[in-house]
């Protein structure tokens, strides 16, 4: 009896030990197949954002060489230099929030008790900033021309002005 309980127990764990085996295997494979897919799928995600973030800057100073050839001509004696323009240029746009009235280049006059103040601007190319105002009530945007002088000075010009329904 001692002899067939232990062959029995010896049976029995050598299946434990199978089944053990196949469902660890099969596991190991499972969890690879879906770490495969779970990868395929954050590529193609992070491929779709960045087609997207191309397709945004389309419109922008950085990415376009023909506005960046108009500061940087191949006969010019001085050259801008790209990545230091934008930021001076969004800055001294933005040095016009402080005043009382507001920035004057918002192409609107303060309605109510707050004045309007520019939050976000994108240079689009050599010539066109486009910008975002509100004065915490209302909100609008602004298309402006926006000049570098010879003296390394800019100046800034409203095209149009848009501000939104409450």
């Amino acid at each position: 009896m001692k002899k067939s309980l232990l062959l029995y127990l010896f049976i029995l764990s050598m299946l434990f030990t199978v089944f053990t085996y196949m469902f660890l295997s099969k596991e190991v494979k499972f969890e690879q197949d879906k770490f495969k897919k779970v990868t395929t799928k954050l590529r193609d995600s992070l491929n779709l954002v960045k087609t997207k973030l191309v397709d945004a800057n389309y419109f922008s100073l950085e990415k376009n060489e023909n506005a960046q050839d108009y500061f940087n001509p191949e006969t010019a004696t001085k050259t801008i230099q790209i990545e230091k323009l934008i930021p001076v240029v969004t800055e001294k746009l933005l040095d016009f929030n402080s005043y009382p009235k507001g920035n004057p280049y918002v192409g609107q006059d303060q309605i109510g008790a707050n004045k309007f103040v520019i939050n976000k601007v994108k240079i689009l190319n050599h010539r066109w900033i486009i910008a975002d105002f509100s004065d915490g009530e209302y909100w609008g945007e602004v298309l402006l021309k926006y000049f570098v002088n010879d003296d390394e000075s800019i100046t800034f010009e409203v095209n149009q002005s848009l501000l939104y329904q409450k």
